[in-house]
């Protein structure tokens, strides 16, 4: 099933060709000419966004999905190296162990290294919960050992949630802002974001180390059907319902519900699955009859190394905002308190991880 199309991202296809048009040799631009972008933004595989999306920016260096590790038995594959959807779905259906791992810091540390090769001034890097991965830990002893200012930050949640935020910093990248402004309109957006998921089953989970052994055999010996939320950077309960079919209507209750309080038209979705596209078809259908004015839900398979953890018949929604700028146009001044200058070194801590 094709990624939808995030809003905002005509508005910056459009700045991003001005600025390939202004930096031929011998140029000349109607308009002004598109602001030149220094920062470089690199983030890993569980932002889960677009693969059309990822295409169009990576080619020029402006964004970097370093891929996150799956095992599945014995083997060893590379989120967006290989195609193992189907291989994680054969595996948890037949009890095969599938585990994660962080990317290692040389991946982040050749990632750096190109952006730097690539002329950019500083990169800021987004990564998935440090409560949940140490992706976070690995970029920023990679970070230590380049000569290109990073800013390294926790994205504190996972899937397009993080994505958004790694939407945002683009945007802001190609608006021609420092790495400082850049990581600072992301976090304003990252904090904005929510995300909620119903899974059928905990024990995948729990196998994980996401949740409680507790938590995990509550749920199954009553048959709970579990609400579940990312809050703060870890995977916290929501609800527990009785069955799967008021579960979901739940979550669709919960996620208009977020939805229908931001600004009106300033609302993003995302449904994410594994396994059930029909079912986050409908689920998507139905949220764009609740919320009318916002633009309809961006669908897309979980990435491998959460479908690894969700397991199969997940639903996930991520409501967050626009990440445009206001009117269509440049960043509002100062980014949301965001501070002007050189580029910094590594960012937030996180907690221990995989």
């Amino acid at each position: 099933m094709p990624d939808r199309e995030p809003p905002g991202w005509p508005w910056l296809r459009e700045r991003l060709v001005r600025l390939r048009q202004a930096t031929r040799p011998g140029a000349v631009l109607e308009a002004a000419p598109a602001a030149v972008v220094r920062t470089a933004v690199v983030t890993d595989s569980a932002a889960a966004l677009p693969a059309d999306w990822v295409r169009a920016f990576t080619a020029d260096g402006r964004l970097t999905v370093v891929p996150m590790p799956v095992m599945v038995g014995a083997e060893i594959y590379g989120e967006g190296e290989d195609d193992i959807t189907a291989r994680i779905a054969v595996a948890l259906a037949s009890g095969t162990p599938v585990k994660t791992s962080r990317p290692s810091p040389g991946q982040f540390e050749q990632a750096y290294l190109a952006a730097l090769k690539r002329g950019f001034d500083s990169v800021v890097s987004i990564h998935i919960s440090g409560d949940l991965s140490g992706t976070a830990d690995s970029a920023r002893l990679a970070a230590g050992r380049v000569g290109i200012p990073v800013e390294v930050l926790d994205s504190r949640t996972v899937g397009m949630a993080q994505g958004m935020g790694v939407q945002s910093a683009v945007v802001a990248a190609a608006d021609g802002r420092n790495a400082q402004e850049v990581r600072t309109f992301a976090e304003e957006r990252l904090a904005r974001t929510k995300v909620y998921f119903y899974v059928p089953s905990l024990e995948q989970l729990r196998r994980g180390g996401r949740i409680g052994a507790a938590a995990s055999l509550w749920g199954t010996m009553f048959s709970i059907k579990p609400l579940l939320a990312v809050d703060g950077g870890r995977i916290v309960p929501l609800e527990r319902i009785r069955s799967a079919a008021k579960a979901i209507a739940r979550l669709e209750e919960i996620v208009a519900a977020d939805a229908a309080s931001r600004p009106p038209g300033q609302a993003r979705l995302a449904v994410h699955h594994f396994g059930n596209p029909a079912e986050a078809e409908q689920l998507a259908a139905r949220l764009a009859v609740l919320l009318p004015e916002s633009p309809p839900a961006q669908i897309s398979a979980l990435p491998a190394v959460l479908a690894a953890h969700a397991g199969l018949g997940v639903l996930a929604v991520i409501v967050g905002v626009s990440s445009t700028p206001p009117d269509g146009g440049s960043l509002a001044s100062g980014t949301s308190g965001g501070a002007t200058g050189s580029p910094g070194g590594a960012g937030e801590s996180a907690g221990a991880g995989q």
